[in-house]
Formats: structure tokens, C-alpha cells, sequence
């Protein structure tokens, strides 16, 4: 799995910011064949029945989870940046490797204990995961576990998730 997405990357460099090497895996999205195996892979490593909803974080993580949730059955539920979502939300800012942000769920987005398979397609600092893993448990979510197609494992996301499970298909 980790050769098929590392084949699929393409590295953008200066984006968003000078300094910034972007990993864009858009081209892994756009082949059919390989992301139904990246899909099928995250599905048979967690189990179809692990889970009751798979939350995606905006905005790569939303094509992932709507994917898997497609193929499980199961229910999708967008983690988004402020402002973005109508009702009432939980919020969360953080730390990104080049700047803040926010992100949002609904209030109501999970019943009490839930079980979520949270989503997005690169780990890098863990600010964005950590921000969307508390929102799911304030939310009344429980965590099932968390996967990301690529982890930049030289940023040390992984370690500031404390003792969550992390599952990458591809680490860098």
C-alpha cells in the first residue's frame, strides 16, 4: 500500500508558503484502480464493523471519508473550518506548521458514545488531528480510530496525538 500511494505523490514545492513542501495527493484521488485499493485498504484495517460513522477532515479528508463510508455503509460527517457549517458547532483552533486555524463540527453531529474512524489525507505537525479528534469526543463521538494516507513522520505529528492510535498508509 505504502509504494502504491508514494507512487501517486506529487510534491509541490512552495505552496502554500515558501519553505513548504505540499504533498499533493490529488493524483491518487483521480486513478480509479488505486483509490479503490487505498479505500478498500483503510476498510480492512480497521473493519467494516468498527465503526459507525466516518468523520472527514476539509477538505482532502472529506473525499476519503465520503469513499469509506460509501463502502461501509455507514454514515459522513464533515469536519470543517470556521464558519462553514449552519447549526450550531464545537470549535477548535491549533497550530498548523504554517499558521492557525479553526476547525468546526455540529453540536449534534455523533450520538453519545458513537464510534468515529476520523479521516485526512496527511498527517504533518498534529495540530489539525489533535483539533479534530477532541471535537469528535466533545461532540459525544468515540474515537474508532484514525487514519491518514501519508504521515511526515519528521515532524513528529504522531507524538502529539498521545495515546491514540495513528494508521498511515504512508510514512515519510
Amino acid at each position: 500500500m505504502a509504494a502504491l500511494v508514494a507512487a501517486q505523490v506529487v510534491d509541490v514545492p512552495d505552496f502554500p508558503k515558501p519553505g513548504i513542501a505540499f504533498k499533493d495527493l490529488t493524483p491518487l484521488f483521480a486513478d480509479g484502480p488505486a483509490f479503490r485499493e487505498v479505500v478498500e485498504g483503510i476498510v480492512a484495517h480497521h473493519g467494516a464493523d468498527s465503526f459507525d460513522v466516518v468523520a472527514g477532515i476539509e477538505a482532502r479528508g472529506f473525499v476519503l471519508a465520503a469513499a469509506i463510508a460509501y463502502a461501509t455503509g455507514t454514515g459522513v460527517v464533515p469536519i470543517r473550518k470556521a464558519g462553514k457549517l449552519p447549526r450550531e458547532t464545537f470549535s477548535a483552533s491549533y497550530a498548523l506548521e504554517y499558521g492557525e486555524a479553526t476547525l468546526e463540527v455540529h453540536r449534534d453531529a455523533f450520538g453519545a458514545g458513537q464510534r468515529v474512524l476520523v479521516v485526512d489525507d496527511v498527517l504533518a505537525t498534529g495540530g489539525t488531528a489533535g483539533a479534530a479528534l477532541d471535537l469528535v469526543e466533545r461532540a459525544g463521538g468515540a474515537i474508532a480510530g484514525f487514519t491518514v494516507v501519508m504521515e511526515l513522520g519528521f515532524l513528529k505529528g504522531r507524538e502529539r496525538l498521545e495515546s491514540r492510535p495513528v494508521h498511515a498508509l504512508l510514512t515519510v
